[in-house]
């Protein structure tokens, strides 16, 4: 994995001073190395057998809806306040920079339904906690997240614990 890990771009002071981005989108322009990613994760969630996959704004957007496709699943997009045209459910969050609210559409889920989380990094943990709980007020059952990146030094794994977690691509220090 560390060829694709040498495709994912450092920026500094993105989105603020201090922070160390890691951008994904120089890996998600090269065909081969997106197939490996998107099948990488697919293959640890299609074990999870799950209906649906809700997918993170922005980003994992990107890599959520392919990993749908690839286990067969449906798509529940997860956006920020006001994005979506119907009626919604929000759930506020703190993040590594400040604070924001995720929303999806009432009746995006139905109750029971296995959902997976996909999103494209895990730094603190608060949006991916953000999204379960999301999940589960929709009638949800969630059964895991996955991510293309983690920060492991970060520790957002301390805020999903009892829910399997699988991440692609760990850094363990800045």
């Amino acid at each position: 994995m560390e060829d694709l890990k040498a495709l994912i771009r450092d920026v500094p002071d993105f989105p603020k001073k201090g922070i160390l981005f890691k951008d994904i989108t120089t890996l998600l322009r090269e065909p081969a190395a997106f197939r490996r990613a998107v099948d990488g994760i697919a293959a640890w969630g299609k074990s999870l057998q799950p209906d649906l996959v809700a997918c993170v704004e922005a980003r994992g957007l990107l890599v959520g809806a392919p990993v749908a496709y690839a286990i067969g699943a449906g798509v529940v997009p997860v956006r920020k306040p006001g994005k979506l045209p119907a009626k919604s459910i929000r759930e506020e969050y703190a993040l590594e920079y400040g604070t924001d609210a995720l929303e999806i559409h009432e009746g995006a889920i139905v109750r029971g339904q296995g959902v997976l989380v996909v999103d494209d990094l895990l730094a603190t943990g608060g949006t991916a906690a953000a999204t379960g709980r999301l999940v589960t007020r929709s009638g949800g059952r969630l059964l895991g997240y996955a991510f293309l990146v983690e920060l492991e030094f970060l520790k957002g794994r301390g805020k999903l614990a009892g829910t399997p977690i699988f991440s692609l691509l760990t850094y363990a220090e800045e």
